[in-house]
């Protein structure tokens, strides 16, 4: 990998634990501030938050190199006002000589922060970081299904003090939660009838339809009012169908899938996709909040499902392609990670494939977002592209090498584990 050379005065972005990159400048430290053992890295003061911290170099990168790239990631308020603060100390210093050391005089009373602990000041998940104040909504929620994305969900809606009822098919994963200061609900007919709005966001079409339709079910818990959400990447047949049981009680129906992953859930990231009833997606503001960057309304219910379809094709096809290239540049006698710094030089450049791609050159495949489930995605996305007769031949030959992935025992492994297709 290319090596980048950083010293006192340079502007770059810093990688502070499971925070997202955040602007700073590298400064020098107090003196009788020590450098952690066995670690090389700079000592940083972020933009925006008067936060200080020892950063790895690996986990540093130069403000202008990697200023587009960090953009399109983060919408947040608190980080787009760091930006500004950066943009402002360069006019600032545009045409004056600055001293290197500092951006300032700094005093030995300095907000430092342990990698172990991290911040709050630039935490995603955090109100006052990203999505400005957050005003919890006073009606009651309720959560089914803590897979590796509902996990991070709810507990973000717990910390930014949202009454949560949870329930999950194995009981154990509510433990955590509960200590956290959720409520337990037996079955989700019981959740159903506590809560003023259920989402829930499980594996798959049939999960979904048995959540709502098989015994002690959602369905039985809806009265006149209630708000149900639908959190799980479907078909848009399955949406039509749930939508209709809901509202033929009295109820109140909202899509909601999500794009992104465990950790954008964790860090409070996603992206919601939701269509169906206007008045359910208002009244979810505060949790969707909570729980993303942003969200999109997309109208009739269905639209958010294909939306939701189109986007996860072109992730795993991409995904399937860049474990191809990766293994053909191994064939052919190539570097796999010079291909991979050349590819994030260029016009591909994106968290995405850096994080992917290094995971795999370190035969890392703890899942982020389950092979199994993209596999899924495909398949469904193939079965739309037929029923629109739209052809989607690129998506039809992923699909192939994610089901010889499944074969190979992939399926519980990240999506990057597709690569081991092209290996055996």
């Amino acid at each position: 990998m290319a090596t980048v050379h950083l010293r006192i005065g340079d502007l770059v972005w810093g990688k502070l634990g499971r925070y997202p990159p955040w602007p700073g400048k590298i400064v020098s430290p107090p003196k009788d501030l020590k450098k952690p053992r066995g670690k090389k890295c700079h000592f940083v003061k972020f933009f925006g938050t008067e936060d200080h911290a020892w950063i790895k170099v690996e986990q540093l990168k130069p403000y202008h190199a990697h200023k587009e790239e960090m953009i399109k990631i983060n919408k947040g308020k608190r980080f787009q006002q760091a930006v500004d603060a950066v943009e402002d100390f360069l006019k600032k210093a545009k045409g004056k000589e600055q001293p290197a050391s500092s951006m300032e005089p700094i005093s030995k009373r300095l907000k430092i922060i342990e990698e172990v602990t991290g911040s709050t000041s630039i935490q995603a998940a955090d109100s006052t970081a990203i999505n400005g104040s957050i005003t919890p909504t006073d009606k009651r929620i309720g959560f089914l299904g803590l897979g590796l994305m509902g996990s991070g969900i709810v507990s973000n809606l717990l910390k930014m003090g949202h009454v949560v009822t949870v329930w999950n098919r194995t009981a154990e994963k509510c433990d955590l939660f509960i200590q956290e200061g959720a409520r337990l609900g037996r079955t989700p007919a019981e959740v159903a009838s506590m809560c003023d709005i259920t989402f829930s966001c499980v594996s798959d079409p049939k999960a979904a339809r048995d959540l709502v339709l098989g015994p002690s079910g959602v369905l039985q818990g809806i009265r006149p009012g209630k708000c149900y959400v639908e959190m799980s990447t479907v078909d848009p047949e399955t949406i039509t169908e749930l939508s209709q049981v809901i509202t033929s009680r009295g109820g109140r129906f909202l899509e909601a899938p999500v794009a992104g992953s465990q950790q954008l859930s964790n860090d409070g990231m996603l992206v919601i996709l939701a269509a169906g009833d206007r008045t359910v997606y208002e009244d979810c503001s505060s949790c969707f909040q909570a729980m993303g960057k942003t969200s999109f309304f997309l109208g009739e219910a269905g639209n958010a499902a294909r939306m939701m379809l189109i986007l996860n094709m072109v992730q795993g096809s991409f995904m399937a392609t860049i474990a191809e290239g990766l293994t053909l540049a191994q064939a052919t006698g190539q570097s796999q990670q010079t291909f991979l710094d050349i590819l994030c030089q260029g016009q591909m450049a994106s968290t995405f494939v850096d994080q992917k791609c290094q995971n795999i050159l370190q035969g890392n495949f703890k899942p982020d977002y389950y092979l199994k489930h993209i596999q899924k995605d495909l398949r469904l996305a193939i079965s739309m592209g037929d029923m629109a007769n739209h052809p989607t031949p690129m998506a039809a030959a992923a699909n192939e090498v994610y089901k010889r992935a499944k074969a190979l025992d992939q399926s519980d492994n990240d999506i990057s584990a597709v690569y081991r297709a092209y290996i055996h």
